[in-house]
This record gives C-alpha cells, structure tokens and sequence, in this order.
C-alpha cells in the first residue's frame, strides 16, 4: 500500500507541477530567508548570513532538482519533454516532415495489408472444432511425387471407414449441381451444391444454426430427399425466413425437405456451395462401390494424441491392399496421401502470398533506409547545434535518445496514416483478388494491429539509430572548428550515406528482378494459343435434370431444336454444344483401351480427357479439322453414336506411327464389352487450363440423346459483331422452351480466358507497383546523396574552377562520385536476385529464373534512374560561381 501510495503522489506530483513547483519554490525561498534572519541577528553581516544558509541547504538549484526526483516520475517526464522537443523541431521543417510520413506510411500500410490477408487466409485456424486434427485425405498412385494425388472414388472411402483406423471420424462429399425451380415470381437458378455423407457436418465439428443435420437414415438409397440450405441461399433466396425449414423445395424438378441452415461463416469448401443433399441418396450406386471411379474428396478427424503421418500411414496400407485386389480392372490408387485441412482450403494461395508478403517486407525496409538518409542529412545540417549542445554539457545518450524520439514521431505519424491506408487496401485486394479462400474472414484483428504497432516501432528504431550514433560521435565538438563552408558535414557521415543508399539499390534491384520475371510470365501464360477462337464467342451453361429428361429422345429434341432456333438469331455465324469449352478446366477424364493394340499389361490403365461435342461445335469454336471429319447430323440416337474424334495429342501418345482413322477405342465405364467407337476424325489440340500443355482428348457425340453424355451442357455461340448482346435473346429462348431450366455461367471466351490469367496478372502488376515505387525511392535517395555531396564540396569545386578545371571534367567527377554507390548496389542486387529467383521457380509459367532479358533490362532501368538521379546536383556543381565559393565562411 505504502508503495502504491508513494506512486500515486508521484503521478499527482508529476501532472501538477507547476503549481506544486511554485508552491516549493516560495516555501524554499521563506525558510532561506529565516535562516538568513538567524545569521543577521546573532551578529552576522547579511552577505555572510546568505552565505551559511546555502551552504546548508546545499544550493537552491540543488534542492529543487531533489525535491523534483521525489516529486514526479522523472523518466516519464523527460520522456515527455523530448516529445515535446521532437515535435518542435519536425514543426520547423514541415516539407521534411511530410515526405517521411508518407514514405513510411505507404512501407506500413503495405506490410499491415498483406499481413491482414496472409494471418486471415494463411495462418488463422479454420472455425471448427479443434482444427488442427482435421485433415484431407487423398489417393496416390506414386507416395514419392505429391503431384500424383488424386481425389478419392467412393468405394475406398467405405474400405477406410470399415476398417480398424486412428481416425475420430471420416466423411466424403463431392461437387454438385442442381436447377432451382422458382416459386410465384422467383425465377429458376443454377445453384452450386455439394453431396456429404451423412456424419461430414459433425466430422468438421458444425451444426446448423436451425433445424437438424443429416442422419444415417438420411444418407441411403431410397430414403426422403432432404437438404441442408447454405446461409447465402437463405437469405437472398428465402429472404431469412426461418419457416423454410421444414418445407419443400424443388431441386431438378424433384421435392426436396429443407432440413437445415449452416452457420454464416461456413463456407466449406468454397463460398459458391449453396446447399447440401445427402451422399448415398444422390450419388450413383455403381460410383459408390467402384474403386476406379475417383471424383470424391474426404475429410478426416484425427483422435486425440494421433499423429497425421500415423493415421495416414494406416490408410494407406488398407489402401495399398485394394490396389493389389483390384488394379488389374480398373485404375485404383496405390496408397493414400494427406494434409492439413487448411492447407486444402487455401489450395494454391500461398506461394503468391508469401512472395507478396516479401516484396512489401523489402519496401519497408527501403523506406527505411530512406528515412535513415534524411534523418543523416538533417543531422549534418544541425552539426554546429548538436555541437554547442554537447559542448555545454549534454551527454551523447540524451541526445541520441531526443534523435531516436523524432525517428519514433515520424514512424508513429506514418504508422498511423499506414493503418488507415491497410484498411482500404485490404478490401481492395480481396475484391482485386479472384476467388481468394477465406476472403470472408479478411479483416483486421487485434494481431494485425499489434504488428502494426510493432513494425512501426522497428522502423523508427532502426531508421534513428544509425543517424543518431553517428551525429553524436567522438568528432561531434570538430564542428565548431569548421567553417561554415564545411558545415555540409565530414567524410564519414557522407560514407555513411552512400552506404545505406547501396542497400537500398541493392533491395531495389531484387524487387525488380523478381517483379520483371512475374510479369514477364504473365506476358508467356496470355499469349498462349488456347487451341480455338477466343474473339467474339459467348458460352452458357445449362443441365438437363432427371426426371424431365431421362429419355434419349428428350435430350436429343431439346438439344436439336435449342440449336436450330439458336442459328436463326441475327448475328449468329455459328452454334454448338459441348460439355466443357477449351480454358474452362479439366472437367473429367475416361479409361480408354485400343482393341486393335496388343493387351495392356496387368495394372497398366491409359486415360483421356472425356468431351462431348456436336456437328457444328467446331465450327463455331474455330478448332481446325487436322484429317477425316467431324460428327454429322445423322449420327443421332443411342444406335449411331459409336464414332469419336481425336485431337492431336491424343494421336502422338497412342498412335504415334500408325493411321488413327478407322481406329477403334474401347471407352472402360461407357461401353459394353465389344462395343466400341470408331475414330473418325482428328482435330486440332486444345488447353483445359491455360498453364496446362495439351492432353490427350476424346469426343463423343452430344447428340446421341445419352443422358450420360448429353445433359451436362455448355452452348457456344459465334457471332459477327460482339456477342453478349445474344445473351438476352438465348436465355429467352431457353425460357419459352423449359421455363424451369435455368442458365448459368454466361460469359464469353476472352472471359474465360481473363479469368484463367487473371491472379496472375493481378499478382505480377502488384509487385512490379512496389517494384516501380522502390526505384523511385531509391532514385530520390540517390539525388539527395549527390545534392548533399555537392553542398558539402562547394568551396573544394570552386578551387577546382579557379585553377582551370573544365566544366566537362567536373560533371565527369561528380557523375562517377554519384554513381558509385548505384553500381556497388547493382551487383549486390543482381548477385541476391539470383538467390531471390529460386524461391519464386514454382509461380512461374515459361520463365526461367535467370532470364537475361529481365537481368538486362533491370540493369538498364536501373542505370536510367540513377543517371538521371545525378544529372541535376552534378549539373549544378558545374554552375558553381568561384568567386562565392570563396569568399564564402
């Protein structure tokens, strides 16, 4: 309590001094004046009385320094009075004082922003129930290459859950799609969906926040259709309305019990998964007890105490047990591989994250530097001041620490207005970025703001220390002995410059290398020849739902008509279906044999990308016909539909010295044994996705009517003139022909593609932005050197003049002195670019690491700025008037 009490007064003492002071001065002045009184009446002169009375008291000034100690808290209050003395002194230079606010403040907003996004997406834990023992389970046909993971077929998942594992719980689900009929005045909607056995909301550990989950009886064949409605949907479909649950709703024409709603913030596995049906009821019975068919994900929850590599070691031994029972029939997965739940979610966000994340890291720390520059520049300005100060007896801690505290101002201001800047640039790059995971939950937190704070007093440090160290040295006093030609400052300081002007070009050069090499792959991935048109082509997608069509027939006339009142539009040159256009993702493949071939080995499967087209799709896609022919429209129906075309790719991997025309494929889940489709043509290659080289592709006729083939469909159309002024029209006729089937993903093909590229492109103009800006500040940083050198070598020029030193010659010496730092840098820079370079090998398509035209042009770039940076103070130097100069003092 004594001790608490003692504070409490110090801290009354401290914000009421000047009236306390006051007080203790005119009580201090009345006891010395008794005690003079004292000395006066026992018979001493008045001078001698005053005399003794300060000897005992031990000096006024003495006294009142005591009593202040006892008084306040002394180091709050010098704390206070070097604030007060910063914030003074940064008054007198307001256009310094700006342009360091700003410097730091665009280095902080950039690390805060990126920081936001990196914690939210990368490092916060997902929102279940204790995530860390949630992971992602997978086949793998080759447990030495993660490139060979592949999504789970349903029978496996069954084998792992029967079988004796380390695992709490273990769900499967797949993607999905349903038509959503409307109701009254609600228009019908494709909604994206997932299937989810009947235990995956309680494996994440989520329960809905109305109604039920599903239950075993839910997820069997033949059960009640039911389905768990997403947060989004209930709100923009069903205006929040708790009443839904329990209702039906129509899915595929089919009655559907809304049984649930999910969480807001549940978003698993992408925010565009609008409702959930039960696995088993939707899912074909021959998918669920195949082990060839791999189109399933499964998520897995450790026990407790269980290890990730333990649990997976166990599934994959039940795994590799499958394979040696069933591979000789069908391609089945050698064993099982697995990941933090986490990880599959963020997918492949990371790598471009942490390489963003760099770059500002790098900004920072130019501005950094910058700041260091200036603040060495102001101290040499004030060299005399710091001089006299020393002179008259402040020690070098003090004035370090008054340097330190204007450091820390600047930072504090810049952090400040870098906080709001990270604010706006957060929404801006979750908006900027295309289908950022977890953009849902990028927002600044307590943790954000505490890295804020805490770069923010990092950079005042770091960016104070060296200026203050070296303005406070052992030479501080020569200043005096200058003359005021000499006040620009001495050799070391200008050293001290140049050096942290090297490290600042060097950093510079690395952030441009690596921005160059970003952008320059970018350029590669756009220009790369999708294999089809791309100018004036409009795509739309729509699924022909059981049980409206479940004949061939149905498929067949719906298709046909649709095409026929589609080519009949003004301003359509072409028309045709498929179920997936070129850049629009990999889709499916298909296990293909060749009965003209030799038997394949045991366990040995080949495959190819499954396509769908009609008569006139190629046509319309631009796809050039290489030999034989394309699909006629007399191979309608169930009983003409043997015939595929083949692209290139397909026939330089499976007929590389042979004839493909008249060639027979046997397609392994789509045909019967001996039945099998003749190769009636080959066409040119197509991309799936844009950074994908072309792979092997087989089409089958769309028009067949079969409702495996036929009903998942994309309409492609080719116009004369700019094509999303047809995209009103065809829905309308959709419309009038199934007012219940809905239209989805209308977008034309250079969409498509700029979608494909567009992180990319957004990832690579961002760096080369920080890039850009980093070069600027190193070129100011390399002007202010050169300018402060000239001033501090005014009078040496002046002499040079005087005794006939050429203009010429001068701009040379300045030029050179200017440059050096520039080129010391460069090779510092280059030299850690080469090492920068390979940590960004993977983000790049077609580029390598060390490409000579991104070395070279950085290196000319570089130059350029730099040059340019020193024409103007080495120009002037050459403008020097002699005369001046010496007369100068």
């Amino acid at each position: 309590m004594r001790k608490l009490r003692a504070f409490w007064l110090r801290m009354c003492g401290m914000f009421g001094s000047r009236r306390t002071g006051a007080d203790f001065s005119a009580e201090l002045e009345s006891h010395l004046a008794m005690d003079i009184e004292d000395g006066v009446h026992s018979g001493l002169s008045r001078e001698e009385a005053r005399r003794r009375a300060l000897i005992r008291l031990g000096g006024v000034e003495q006294a009142t320094i005591a009593y202040r100690e006892r008084r306040g808290l002394p180091p709050l209050e010098m704390f206070g009075r070097d604030i007060a003395y910063g914030v003074r002194t940064l008054k007198k230079n307001p256009g310094f004082t700006l342009i360091s606010v700003l410097i730091i403040a665009v280095g902080i907003g950039a690390n805060a922003a990126l920081f936001t996004v990196v914690r939210s997406v990368l490092l916060r834990p997902l929102p279940f129930a204790d995530p860390d023992r949630l992971i992602m389970l997978y086949g793998q046909d080759n447990m030495n290459d993660p490139g060979s993971r592949t999504v789970v077929a349903a029978g496996d998942f069954y084998e792992w859950q029967k079988a004796p594992n380390s695992f709490e719980q273990m769900a499967i689900w797949r993607w999905s799609g349903y038509n959503l009929s409307g109701e009254k005045n609600d228009l019908p909607e494709m909604v994206s969906a997932g299937y989810g056995s009947w235990n995956l909301f309680a494996t994440l550990g989520v329960q809905p926040v109305i109604g039920r989950s599903f239950t075993a009886e839910d997820d069997r064949a033949g059960a009640n259709r039911t389905v768990i409605l997403d947060w989004s949907l209930f709100k923009r479909r069903f205006n929040s309305d708790p009443a839904i649950v329990g209702k039906a709703i129509k899915l595929n024409g089919q009655p559907y019990t809304v049984i649930g709603i999910l969480p807001e913030w549940f978003t698993y596995p992408d925010p565009v998964v609008q409702l959930w049906t039960p696995y088993r009821l939707e899912e074909n019975p021959q998918n669920i007890e195949s082990h060839f068919n791999h189109m399933a994900h499964v998520v897995a929850r450790l026990r407790p105490g269980v290890s990730m590599k333990q649990a997976t070691e166990e599934a994959s031994g039940i795994q590799h047990q499958l394979f040696l029972r069933f591979n000789n029939a069908g391609p089945v997965a050698k064993g099982v591989s697995s990941q933090p739940l986490v990880n599959d979610v963020v997918g492949e966000v990371k790598k471009p994250l942490y390489v963003l994340m760099g770059a500002v890291g790098c900004l920072l720390l130019i501005a950094c530097l910058n700041l260091s520059n200036l603040l060495v520049a102001r101290a040499a300005a004030r060299r005399r001041e710091i001089a006299i100060r020393t002179a008259l007896g402040s020690s070098r801690v003090r004035l370090c620490r008054e340097q330190l505290t204007e450091s820390l101002l600047i930072c504090v201001a810049g952090g400040a207005v870098g906080l709001v800047l990270a604010m706006w640039a957060t929404r801006w790059l979750t908006t900027r970025w295309v289908d950022m995971p977890r953009a849902e939950s990028v927002h600044p937190d307590g943790f954000v703001i505490a890295f804020a704070v805490g770069i923010t007093v990092l950079t005042g440090v770091l960016s104070g220390l060296l200026p203050a160290i070296s303005a406070t040295g052992r030479g501080v006093l020569s200043a005096l002995q200058d003359a005021s030609r000499t006040i620009g400052g001495s050799a070391s300081r200008a050293t001290l410059r140049k050096t942290l002007l090297t490290a600042e070009i060097a950093l510079t050069v690395i952030l441009l290398v690596c921005a160059g090499l970003l952008f320059k792959s970018f350029i590669r991935l756009r220009s790369v020849d999708i294999g089809c048109r791309t100018d004036n082509v409009l795509t739309m997608r729509f699924f022909l739902r059981r049980p409206k069509y479940v004949q061939p027939s149905q498929v067949e006339a719906f298709h046909t008509e649709l095409l026929a009142k589609v080519r009949a539009l003004p301003g359509v040159d072409a028309a045709g279906l498929t179920n997936v256009v070129p850049g629009d993702g990999y889709y499916g493949d298909t296990g293909i044999r060749f009965p003209e071939h030799p038997p394949l080995a045991p366990g040995v499967h080949l495959s190819a990308l499954y396509r769908t087209a009609d008569p006139g799709y190629f046509t319309a896609m631009g796809i050039p016909l290489i030999k034989g022919r394309v699909f006629t429209e007399d191979m309608r129906g169930m009983k003409n539909d043997k015939y595929v075309v083949i692209n290139q790719q397909f026939v330089r991997e499976f007929f590389p010295n042979e004839e493909p025309l008249g060639k027979h494929v046997f397609v392994s889940w789509e045909s019967d044994p001996g039945d099998n489709y003749e190769v009636i043509g080959v066409v040119g290659d197509t991309r799936y996705e844009l950074n994908h080289p072309a792979k092997s592709m087989i089409w089958f006729p769309i028009l067949s009517g079969n409702p495996v083939e036929s009903v998942d469909v994309a309409l492609v159309v080719h116009s004369y003139a700019d094509p999303t002024g047809l995209a009103v029209p065809i829905q309308k006729l959709i419309a009038q022909m199934d007012p219940d089937l809905p239209v989805s993903r209308i977008r034309t093909m250079n969409e498509i593609v700029g979608e494909s590229t567009a992180n990319s492109s957004f990832n690579a103009k961002l760096l080369l932005a920080f890039a850009g800006l980093s070069l600027l500040l190193a070129s100011v940083g390399l002007y202010g050197v050169l300018s402060y050198l000239v001033t501090q070598r005014t009078t040496e020029i002046g002499v040079r003049i005087a005794l006939g030193a050429r203009r010429g010659q001068l701009l040379r010496l300045i030029l050179f002195d200017g440059l050096r730092p520039a080129l010391v840098g460069l090779a510092l820079g280059i030299a850690g670019s080469i090492a920068a370079t390979q940590l960004i090998r993977s983000v790049l398509y077609a580029t390598r690491p060390l490409d000579a035209v991104v070395f070279v042009s950085v290196i000319v770039a570089l130059l350029v700025a730099a040059v340019a940076a020193c024409a103007i103070p080495a120009w002037r130097a050459t403008r020097v008037d002699p005369l001046q100069a010496l007369r100068a003092e």
